[in-house]
């Protein structure tokens, strides 16, 4: 793969990352509390909150710093924090005997996780 194909292979995977955590951070603010903290895992709403508040920081992460080519190495940080708000999800979802729920955060975790992987190169510090 060309380093060119490649570069946009990433960029349209960040893109995509981006737009799935801002939406999903902002819902988790959004929402009445009741609606959070439905379904088989309930969740307090301080920690539901903090989750949303990182998925907002690390969509921006993934875009901000590429864009604008500032400190370009937190990208791939944001990719690495994203991996790990994934596992999570993938792990709690999996404790309480949600298998089919858990692949959505599980393929979420592998491309954040190609993103760090692909970028990085971005870490030396400029």
């Amino acid at each position: 793969m060309t380093a060119r194909k490649k570069s946009a292979t990433l960029w349209t995977i960040q893109g995509l990352l981006a737009a799935l955590f801002l939406f999903a951070g902002i819902t988790k603010f959004l929402l009445p509390p009741e609606i959070l903290q439905q379904g088989p895992i309930a969740l307090p709403l301080g920690f539901l909150r903090f989750i949303g508040a990182a998925e907002i920081a690390g969509a921006i992460g993934l875009v901000l710093p590429g864009i604008f080519h500032i400190r370009q190495y937190l990208t791939a940080f944001a990719a690495v924090g994203l991996v790990l708000v994934m596992t999570g999800a993938t792990v709690l979802n999996l404790h309480y005997g949600t298998v089919g729920p858990a692949l959505i955060p599980f393929v979420v975790g592998l491309l954040s996780a190609t993103v760090a992987y692909g970028r990085r190169g971005w870490t030396a510090l400029d």
